[in-house]
């Protein structure tokens, strides 16, 4: 370098030098942790990986022992086992069974359930993150949680000892003037459930009001989770309060409002005890909410004191695994509903 006053030629001072590679002064990597911290990464990402390899041998498991428990049966089985609805014939060496009225009980009070709840956890989750006094919204968080801490038997207490008798006047009401809908009709087969109130609509309102607090738990923290910039740009563009819930918060929710309705129906799926006592007798398929019937689980449930033989528990085992296949299915839908709405 050449000296402005002088002309001479001087070295460059040593703080204007820049560490090369080959100088060997290269400067310690912030990103670089310490050896604790990289035991400590290390450990975690195997305990994650081993954590996800045992659920899905758990589950692997399971249903290696429904499939070897269930196929003696299947395999003896003088009956369709997808389109028979008579009824199960499973003692003196001849079998015959089949699931279509345990599938259609199931889904139509599973389907009743989410009806119900979804709107209602929608409705509150909206509420409590974008409306609800700060002073309001722990009581009501901690009075909805709670309900997800009752027993199953104490809703099927309430549902067939107070929900049922107070949905007689209803269910005359309905079959009434609505009988001309499919779905409120005199029941064919089990009339005494106009009198005590057990009818497939009175176990869809008990398993919604069990769901609804796994729903209203899971969307109400997607939705606080909603980014600020995108409140703040919708309110910059002049969006109301409803614009912002609508354009904003639900759009990013929607995911988490669909998994959280998924576990949901999963409870409602599997669900025995509270069915248990509202609805245990077999009915047509006929779509008439008046009727009762049994699901899957409550088919096992009421015969489970039957289990002498080998055959005999293979043939409920089937209701098992058929269940089983459903609530993978269903899981599998959802997952493919959240991911195309992300994509």
């Amino acid at each position: 370098m050449t000296s402005p006053s002088t002309g001479r030629h001087r070295k460059p001072d040593d703080a204007n030098v820049v560490p090369t590679a080959s100088s060997g002064s290269r400067p310690p990597s912030k990103l670089t942790g310490s050896a604790t911290s990289r035991l400590g990464d290390a450990v975690f990402r195997r305990l994650s990986i081993g954590s996800g390899m045992l659920v899905s041998l758990v589950i692997a498991l399971i249903a290696a022992f429904l499939i070897i428990s269930a196929a003696p049966s299947l395999m003896d089985n003088q009956a369709n086992f997808f389109t028979y609805s008579g009824d199960w014939e499973v003692g003196g060496g001849v079998l015959k069974f089949g699931i279509p009225k345990l599938l259609y009980a199931t889904l139509v009070v599973s389907l009743i359930a989410l009806a119900i709840a979804m709107p209602i956890a929608l409705g509150i989750s909206v509420f409590l993150t974008e409306y609800a006094p700060k002073r309001l919204v722990s009581p009501v968080t901690y009075l909805i949680d709670l309900l997800a801490a009752v027993p199953s038997i104490v809703y099927g207490l309430w549902g067939i000892l107070v929900l049922g008798p107070a949905m007689v006047p209803v269910n005359n009401w309905l079959v009434t003037n609505l009988n001309w809908l499919p779905f409120f009709r005199t029941p064919k087969d089990n009339v005494t459930n106009m009198s005590t109130g057990g009818t497939l609509l009175t176990a869809g309102i008990v398993l919604a009001v069990m769901i609804l607090p796994i729903i209203t738990a899971v969307t109400r923290e997607v939705f606080i989770q909603t980014p600020v910039a995108h409140r703040e740009a919708a309110l910059a563009l002049g969006a109301t309060k409803w614009e912002v819930v609508r354009t904003a918060v639900l759009p990013f929710g929607f995911s988490g409002y669909i998994s959280g309705s998924m576990l949901g129906l999963g409870r409602a799926l599997g669900e025995t005890m509270a069915l248990y006592l509202i609805i245990s007798n077999t009915g047509p398929i006929d779509f008439n909410l008046m009727e009762s019937g049994e699901t899957f689980a409550t088919k096992i449930a009421n015969n489970a004191a039957e289990f002498d033989s080998p055959a005999k528990t293979g043939a409920f085992i089937s209701a098992g695994l058929a269940l089983f296949v459903l609530t993978f299915l269903v899981n599998a839908a959802a997952r493919a509903i959240v991911g195309r709405r992300q994509a």
